[in-house]
């Protein structure tokens, strides 16, 4: 029964992707679309029944299949685990991911590849389950390739713009960099463990296995990079806002809740590991800190819409990788679930406002939709306040929890995240008051057609809006639900159960620093009025920043560029070599040829001479060979 319900889990998407590949273009768009949203729901029922049985009984769900590899001393299973992390990340994974299904078949109705768009969602869900289900390091894997692979189909659906596939590619390389890491890792501990399952390193742990850890440190660094590909930290974090080249859909699906969480997940549930090189988590911490940083500061001037949810995605995964670093798992696991509703909430948001007109995305020619768009923008709002960290939304608590870990283990770092946080506050809400405030500034044409989304597109709104509103009550300070649920899986909790005077204090820094960044946002956008300034007016330390300290250009000049000389230098001298043999081989022939064919001259007493000779030659061998 188990194994049967998990199976169905895995590859219910797995069926909506093959029907909609093989059979999308001969039925409606709406059914397939349809179709490919109960796949996802159908993975999202069973979740649920499993999330509330390992609840109730506290007993993972363990689904073997099959023996898969067997080398000497080292074996993989097929296998399954679904215990009390991997079902928490099922939850929103195949929750939210519905919800962006629902929201997709009306955005990309008018399409005409529908069917291929919904496939390829369900593919990513099918990969993602994947990569979170997995019981050993190899099936991860699987996984955490497959939505690689998936996020370029998807980001270079619109393939007939050749900027969009060269974001597709970005993605898809700078990801194999990463994963590079991340595979060498896996060989590390295989060679160190004799095994890749996470129970079973577990185990050897628990009971004082011997390992080296100099090795074990280059094991955790190397699987480390590999998180930083995935969820884009620097200096591998360049391809995430390009990604926005995908359908608004797709950027909300990559960037809330399932690609770049894989990172967070793989550290979380290899936590036993981490914890023994504390040098690695130190690197991580300090990584998160400055990707945080300098992503929030590249969003302060930004002006298309989802290029600065982008960079705010990457600032808030830098935030939750310096709780990684800082032991705290299972707040970094917080801020991961509250990011996934504010944030996926927000992507959608900015989907129904470039629905609304007609693909523009530039917020200097938006403004004061909220007249019009009333649902889109009091969703948007209520996300924007909770991952400005406003309370009671959820985004308050889960960012609170990371700024108080940080100032007990680094202050440092505790100063760049409450500066971080002061920036996000400020672009949300230059965001926000720059789309729905003011008079519009489009086209007297937009403004005609200017409408609120249709019902399939507000409804995961509200959904959206509502968990980010409430997320936060899965774990107050000192009553933490969440805390207690993945006591099982995390080997050190490091969180502060008791709230005293500098904690309260804290909390009033983080509150005040919000309140900061939202009135410098208020006063320069809504009091003066001010509008950015057009791309080729914006100078000085805003012209860095918009051209986001020119990272792209010098990973241009200092790698892309040197490559291509090497390889256009090989390729000249294969092709000289190539060329020299090929032709050379020929001439000879040719020369072979034209002596050869001189002895041919009718005569026959010489044909008889060379005849005799041969006969003469066999025979010779024959008596000197016995």
């Amino acid at each position: 029964m188990e194994t049967n319900l998990a199976l169905l889990l895995l590859f219910a998407p797995f069926a909506g992707f093959l029907i909609n590949i093989f059979f999308g273009k001969k039925i409606s768009r709406t059914l397939s679309g349809t179709l490919g949203t109960i796949a996802v729901a159908v993975s999202f029922a069973v979740t649920v029944f499993f999330f509330l049985q390992v609840s109730s009984t506290k007993v993972p769900v363990m689904v073997d299949l099959f023996q898969w590899l067997t080398l000497q001393n080292f074996s993989v299973n097929f296998s399954f685990q679904l215990d009390q992390l991997s079902l928490l990340w099922l939850m929103f994974v195949t929750g939210i991911g519905t919800l962006i299904h629902v929201y997709s078949i009306s955005y990309m109705h008018d399409d005409e590849n529908i069917n291929k768009f919904f496939a390829y969602l369900n593919l990513f869900i099918f990969f993602m389950i994947t990569l979170v289900m997995g019981s050993n390091l190899l099936i991860m894997f699987i996984g955490w390739e497959g939505v690689g692979l998936c996020s370029y189909l998807l980001i270079g659906f619109w393939y007939k713009n050749q900027d969009y596939n060269d974001a597709a590619k970005k993605a898809f390389i700078m990801n194999r960099i990463g994963d590079l890491g991340f595979l060498i890792g896996i060989f590390i501990l295989g060679y160190l463990f004799h095994t890749v399952e996470f129970t079973g390193m577990k185990s050897m742990i628990d009971n004082k296995w011997p390992i080296n850890e100099s090795l074990l440190g280059v094991a955790m660094l190397c699987l480390f990079i590999g998180a930083c590909g995935k969820s884009a930290q620097i200096p591998l974090y360049t391809w995430l806002p390009d990604a926005m080249a995908g359908p608004t859909p797709v950027s909300a699906l990559i960037h809330a809740a399932t690609m770049v969480t894989a990172g967070i997940f793989m550290i979380t549930r290899l936590n036993f590991l981490f914890n023994l090189t504390p040098d690695v988590l130190e690197i991580i911490a300090i990584v998160g800190a400055i990707t945080s940083l300098v992503a929030a500061s590249i969003g302060l001037v930004q002006n298309d819409i989802k290029k600065v949810l982008a960079y705010s995605t990457v600032s808030q995964l830098g935030l939750m990788f310096l709780a990684l670093g800082l032991g705290a798992y299972e707040v970094a696991v917080f801020h991961v679930i509250t990011h996934a509703f504010f944030k996926a909430c927000l992507f959608l948001g900015s989907g129904s406002v470039i629905h609304a007109l007609h693909g523009e995305q530039d917020m200097r020619n938006m403004g004061g939709l909220r007249k019009v768009m009333k649902i889109t923008f009091i969703t948007f709002l209520i996300s924007t306040l909770a991952i400005s960290g406003l309370p009671p939304l959820s985004g308050f608590f889960s960012k609170d929890e990371i700024l108080l870990t940080a100032f007990h283990h680094n202050k440092p770092l505790w100063v760049i995240g409450s500066i971080a946080s002061i920036m996000t506050a400020f672009y949300m809400f230059r965001l926000v008051y720059l789309t729905f405030y003011k008079d519009f500034r489009g086209t007297e044409e937009q403004k005609h057609h200017l409408h609120e989304s249709p019902s399939l597109i507000t409804f995961p709104l509200v959904v959206l809006a509502i968990l980010a509103f409430f997320g936060g009550a899965i774990s107050f300070p000192g009553m933490s639900w969440l805390n207690e649920y993945l006591a099982p899986v995390i080997a050190k909790p490091a969180v502060h159960e008791h709230l005293g005077t500098t904690e309260y204090i804290l909390m009033g820094i983080a509150v005040a620093g919000a309140f900061l960044g939202i009135g410098l946002a208020y006063n320069k956008y809504i009091s003066k009025g001010e509008v950015p300034p057009q791309d080729s007016e914006i100078t000085g330390v805003a012209g860095v920043l918009y051209n986001k300290y020119y990272v792209d250009e010098i990973y241009t000049a200092i790698i892309v560029k040197p490559i291509y000389a090497i390889g256009s230098f090989f390729k000249n001298v294969t092709e000289v070599a190539i060329s020299a043999f090929i032709f050379g081989l020929g001439k000879v022939a040719v020369l072979l040829g034209n002596e050869g064919k001189t002895i041919q001259n009718g005569s026959i007493g010489f044909y008889l001479l060379f005849f005799v000779l041969g006969v003469c030659s066999i025979i010779g061998y024959i008596f000197l060979v016995k």
